[in-house]
């Protein structure tokens, strides 16, 4: 049974903290490039600290402090400037480094007090790449954005942000969890609708089931009653990406806000028909509901949102002494005992587990995946032609399902006979 001490240890984000110490090694997706190309800058709130994101006028991204180190102003209110964000009260100018470049009264007045250089920002490192921005929030030198093959696949893509109000690492224990996905996503989907089930799949009967570790995380196996241990759900199974991602064909990273709430940031992409690459100019981002506005109660109607009831219904921090775990929790206590394992490597100066920092061999890295070179799972074109429809997810706007249609329809999608 794991200690009170550890599982506060296992929860905890903010500075100084265990497990926020290791957490800020990695680099975590914070929003998707499009938003800011809308908007230039956005609060964030990201492992307990209070920032703004933006991009200045010369395409420049930066992540400083909320609140300007002069008379604590809000930041995300600031004025864009060719390099930097000014702040709007004062005019107190700073760059994606958070140095104070410009004091307009103080340098008039005082220059000879050079009070600039003595009064910067607190700022973090900002790096696009698939359409995300990336926020690392560790000590230099900076490690590598990983670059998984996946995220260099042609497609039609889209960003998917959700606000989950409990601890991330309750999110990310569910990533190594295989028993709920017969019971959360198909038993229960049955349940919901007798006649076709949420998933589109027919309840199976675990019949065994494994776990694993390789270089970029962990992974579990099961076999199903029926099935035999030559079936990718075995040979292959599922990833649990290092260190706070489930993969599946597609990214949801569990991104930590603070102790008591998550960001879940899904990055999907569905093959796009035809033999010429595709890419999009713009990967489209949306924020998925978790409550229905008419019944004030939780969405139930897709899989990732069966997956918040699950991990909400912990409570926003999770009492993990109360718990009486079984055989197939075999992963989460592999998880637990490595991440405190890593955790306790970088409190004593080492390097923890997955940190990239060699660009040679930091080229399209290889995950896992059932199904690779196939169409089907959140792939498959529907019977009629159109694009894929993602069971995984609420709300999708229909704006966006009518530009895959309309991408599908140019790129000569045929509809697929029964």
């Amino acid at each position: 049974m794991i200690s009170a001490e550890e599982n506060k240890s296992l929860m905890e984000v903010g500075p100084g903290t265990l497990m926020g110490e290791l957490m800020r090694r990695y680099w975590m997706p914070l929003a998707a490039q499009a938003e800011l190309d809308d908007n230039p800058t956005k609060a964030v709130r990201l492992m307990g600290e209070d920032l703004v994101l933006y991009k200045d006028k010369s395409g420049t991204y930066g992540l400083v402090d909320l609140h300007c180190p002069h008379r604590r102003a809000d930041m995300s209110y600031g004025i864009i400037e060719e390099c930097g964000l000014r702040c709007n009260y004062h005019g107190w100018l700073f760059d994606e480094k958070g140095n104070c470049t410009e004091q307009p009264f103080e340098g008039v007045a005082y220059p000879e007090a050079n009070f600039k250089e003595k009064t910067p920002i607190k700022a973090y490192k900002i790096q696009p790449k698939a359409g995300i921005l990336w926020a690392y929030m560790g000590p230099d030198p900076a490690p590598l954005v990983p670059d998984y093959d996946f995220l260099n696949e042609q497609g039609y893509k889209q960003i998917i942000y959700t606000d989950v109000p409990c601890n991330w690492f309750q999110c990310q224990e569910n990533s190594i969890d295989p028993v709920h996905v017969e019971w959360l996503h198909t038993r229960w989907s049955k349940v919901l609708n007798p006649d076709a089930g949420i998933s589109g799949l027919e309840p199976k009967a675990h019949a065994k089931v494994g776990f694993s570790e390789f270089d970029w995380g962990l992974q579990y196996h099961r076999v199903f009653e029926g099935d035999t241990e030559d079936n990718e759900q075995w040979t292959i199974g599922r990833v649990c990406l290092w260190p706070n991602a489930l993969f599946t064909g597609f990214f949801e990273w569990r991104v930590p806000v603070d102790d008591e709430n998550t960001l879940s940031f899904a990055w999907f992409n569905n093959r796009v028909p035809g033999d010429e690459p595709f890419e999009q100019e713009r990967i489209p981002y949306w924020r998925s509901p978790l409550v229905d506005e008419k019944t004030g109660r939780w969405i139930n109607t897709h899989i990732m949102n069966q997956d918040f009831i699950a991990w909400v219904g912990q409570n926003a921090l999770a009492d993990r002494t109360q718990e009486h775990l079984g055989g197939s929790d075999g992963g989460i206590i592999m998880m637990r005992r490595r991440m405190l394992e890593e955790a306790q490597i970088v409190a004593d100066g080492g390097e923890p587990k997955a940190i990239i920092r060699d660009p040679e061999k930091n080229k399209n890295l290889y995950l896992p995946r059932q199904n690779r070179n196939g169409r089907g799972g959140p792939f498959a074109q529907q019977p009629d032609g159109r694009a894929p429809r993602n069971q995984h997810l609420s709300g999708q706007p229909q704006e966006i399902m009518d530009e895959m249609d309309k991408i599908w329809k140019e790129r000569g999608a045929k509809p697929i006979k029964s």
